[in-house]
């Protein structure tokens, strides 16, 4: 095999929805502050019961069944979050036995909100490399866990979910060549830290981080993968903030392209943003079988990946 793809795509997201008008009734902010500030108006937030392993395996399962296969068919599985509570067994493991995979390769990445598409790179060398023929790549983050709920910048942006893909060998390559990287003396600009935790960001340097530093790369990743901006089918750019998205895309310049807005009703879901965004867009029909698809993470740490999928 010379390659991997995406076999398949799944999402979860719990049933609770928290609307700005709840959270005006929380803090000092109105649904005319976000919209305009964000562009969310709604997020989904798991329960206390509602681990971050479980949102996990639900996406999972999801992805696992949509790809007609079975447990048993995987040998490894990437995790990625940075809202797990305990350090062990971590979230892989965690997931691997709620869904009875029996002996898989099982880690998390953690690079926050470009986990997922750091984890699909990580999916794509294995498997390339022989490693592992069949891998769950997951994103899945409880940032609720992690919120200050009585800090109106930052507990307005969040909601908890999970996204998750089938990576498997391919004879043709379906999963382009990473462009990764990050600015580690900026990390500071969105931080999860603190006992308890607690979610944290210097919006203004990351906005103008993003939308002026970010451009490039994106096309960069483009480049490596063969194909120009305006050949993809879809973006799909973390879903920090449509203030963030909307510009970013614009500078890239794919404009043949669906723009992933799934910010506006789920929120900023961290590691599950990209996942749960594409899969969505799969499953809606708004992208078709063999679609180049641009996946960019970025955000904490500032760190980015980025590569060119073809939609399963």
């Amino acid at each position: 095999m010379n390659g991997s793809r995406i076999a398949a795509v799944g999402h979860y997201q719990p049933a609770k929805v928290l609307t700005n008008a709840d959270l005006a009734g929380m803090v000092d902010t109105s649904d005319e502050w976000i919209r305009t500030r964000v562009g969310i108006h709604t997020r989904h937030i798991a329960g206390p019961d509602e681990p971050v392993d479980e949102l996990a395996a639900h996406a999972a399962a999801k992805a696992l069944a949509t790809a007609g296969l079975a447990p048993g068919d995987i040998d490894l599985v990437l995790v990625a979050t940075s809202t797990a509570v305990d350090r062990s067994p971590n979230m892989a493991a965690r997931v691997a036995a709620r869904l009875g995979v029996p002996r898989p390769a099982a880690m998390d990445v953690n690079v926050v909100c470009a986990g997922f598409t750091h984890a699909l790179a990580t999916a794509d060398h294995t498997v390339r490399a022989g490693a592992a023929s069949r891998a769950l790549v997951i994103g899945a983050d409880k940032m609720s866990d992690v919120t200050d709920w009585t800090d109106r910048t930052t507990c307005v942006l969040v909601g908890d979910g999970a996204g998750a893909a089938v990576v498997e060998a391919s004879d043709e390559p379906a999963v382009g060549p990473v462009l990764w990287g990050s600015v580690p003396d900026m990390g500071h600009a969105v931080r999860i830290e603190g006992v308890p935790a607690r979610f944290a960001q210097e919006g203004q340097s990351v906005y103008r981080w993003a939308t002026t530093q970010l451009p490039p790369l994106a096309r960069q990743a483009c480049e490596r993968a063969g194909y120009a901006p305006k050949d993809l089918a879809a973006v799909v750019l973390h879903q920090a903030n449509l203030r963030i998205i909307e510009p970013l895309a614009e500078k890239l310049g794919a404009v043949n392209a669906v723009i992933a807005r799934d910010v506006a009703e789920s929120g900023n879901t961290s590691a599950a943003s990209i996942p749960l965004a594409f899969s969505k867009l799969v499953e809606q029909g708004v992208i078709s079988t063999g679609d180049p698809v641009l996946l960019f993470g970025f955000g904490g740490n500032l760190s980015y990946a980025g590569q060119v999928v073809r939609c399963p």
